[in-house]
């Protein structure tokens, strides 16, 4: 972008969201310009330079979204939504330069439905703050996935996140009642009032996992819970990850717990051992199951006939509470991977049939790299199927920047590519973004006309965050 043309667009910029909400300080781009993608954090460690926007902006209402929109798609600059920062694919990256727009002013709770069981926010609302506010009224949004303190509401819509209770209640498409957001030409769209109808397709669903690319959603109305009577946890330890596959998947047929978490037997000797401190061969899993005490007793009563029938290991609730205790613990740091290693969660997700295949072949594709390993953990389940939440690990990757890269898009290619030909998909819960848009068209094939099309017909001119999710 020239200076004239820069200098131009930051007056019209400051002429919608006021001089203060306007930044071109390179700390300021700098701090908009790593996420929690291995490839970009890679740069910084190496003393390059990744992509920044030209400008950072930080408006305060839909309104102000839609005044930056429209001047964006007049002079056709890309715009690039950011929440909290936390993504781990590349997907607020700024690959194009432009205009980086920040959402976090726009954090008020707008409205709460105590009546309808609803609660109305901002979607630059840190996700953890709106817990908060429901909590004081007695309340829970039950989404609480790793990142809860650190990213956006906005952010968890946008690449359709989920929960670690998500096995009870859904992923956050689930939670979500409707949406208000903004399109590349200003205009305001909203989604119908209740999330259940036949008037026409669900509008934000054609939004909900869209990234960014489409446009910046600015208001959301979310589902709340009653704060569970009883929540009651139960560890096992089964003889391999084959057994744990079957015992979850009978469980999802007669009871509904919260939590299923099952880890693999390299996982359970490294992550759980270092954060749980439990030290013994098998695949350990923990289970959650809430609700008014005398539902929980009954369901507990079939979840221990389950795992006896599989061979699991009692080992009582004290494991499975210091589990819930340290469930961001895993994330921490000395806890959680990070420099010097390479590393990466390519989390698919696939029907019980195909689990057992798709594990083996992303673990053969992976450590096919000399000096990977793959471990993995089963966190989200369904009466069909289950997430597989699998990471590799290289403890010495190659210190020249352009090896890494295409060493780090190799082993990306492979395990992605071992999922998706056993039945599995790009992704199940991290998003796309950067990182995995060029499998996009392996996945959909001619399928992909339909994002292609909808992408042309709200943004011709290609503004919105471009080079994400394959379109």
């Amino acid at each position: 972008m020239n200076d004239y043309m820069l200098r131009q667009i930051c007056f019209e910029l400051e002429d919608a969201v006021g001089r203060e909400n306007l930044s071109l300080r390179l700390s300021d781009k700098i701090s908009h310009s790593v996420d929690n993608f291995w490839l970009p954090r890679m740069y910084a460690d190496r003393g390059l330079v990744p992509p920044l926007p030209d400008i950072v902006v930080y408006p305060g209402s839909t309104e102000e979204v839609s005044k930056v929109l429209v001047i964006a798609n007049y002079y056709k600059v890309p715009v690039y939504p950011w929440g909290g920062g936390a993504g781990s694919q590349g997907g607020a990256l700024p690959l194009k330069g432009g205009i980086l727009l920040d959402t976090k002013r726009m954090n008020r709770v707008l409205d709460f439905d105590e009546e309808s069981m609803m609660v109305t926010a901002q979607t630059g609302i840190i996700y953890s703050q709106l817990e908060y506010y429901a909590n004081e009224r007695g309340y829970s949004l039950m989404h609480y996935p790793s990142s809860i303190n650190c990213s956006t509401l906005g952010g968890f819509l946008a690449h359709n996140g989920i929960g670690v209770l998500s096995t009870k209640y859904g992923k956050i498409d689930d939670q979500c009642i409707n949406v208000n957001l903004v399109i590349p030409n200003g205009k305001v769209l909203h989604s119908a009032p209740v999330p259940k109808h036949s008037s026409g397709p669900d509008l934000k669903h054609m939004f909900l996992g869209s990234e960014g690319t489409l446009g910046v959603m600015t208001e959301a109305t979310m589902k709340l819970y009653r704060k569970p009577e009883c929540r009651r946890f139960r560890a096992f330890l089964f003889p391999d990850v084959a057994s744990g596959f079957k015992a979850g998947r009978d469980m999802l047929q007669v009871i509904r717990p919260s939590v299923i978490r099952l880890y693999d037997e390299e996982e359970t000797k490294t992550q759980i051992k270092k954060v749980l401190g439990f030290a013994k061969p098998g695949a350990f899993m923990n289970v959650a199951i809430e609700g008014m005490t005398d539902m929980v007793d009954v369901e507990e009563k079939h979840m221990l006939e389950i795992c006896r029938s599989y061979g699991a290991e009692d080992l009582g609730s004290d494991y499975g509470e210091k589990w819930w205790d340290s469930r961001l613990t895993f994330y921490f740091p000395d806890k959680a991977l990070d420099f010097p290693l390479m590393f990466g969660t390519m989390d698919t997700i696939v029907r019980y049939r195909d689990i057992d295949k798709v594990y083996w072949a992303m673990k053969k594709a992976t450590e096919a790299f000399e000096g990977v390993r793959f471990i993995a953990h089963f966190s989200h389940w369904y009466e069909w199927g289950c997430t597989m939440y699998d990471r590799f690990i290289m403890e010495d990757p190659p210190q020249d920047p352009d090896e890494a890269f295409r060493l780090h898009n190799r082993i990306w290619n492979a395990g992605v590519r071992a999922a998706i030909s056993c039945g599995g998909v790009v992704n199940d819960h991290h998003g796309v973004g950067t990182k995995l848009g060029r499998l996009m068209k392996e996945q959909y094939g001619d399928s992909m006309i339909v994002f292609e099309s909808l992408k042309k017909a709200l943004d011709p001119n290609g503004i919105m965050n471009p080079y994400k999710m394959g379109v």
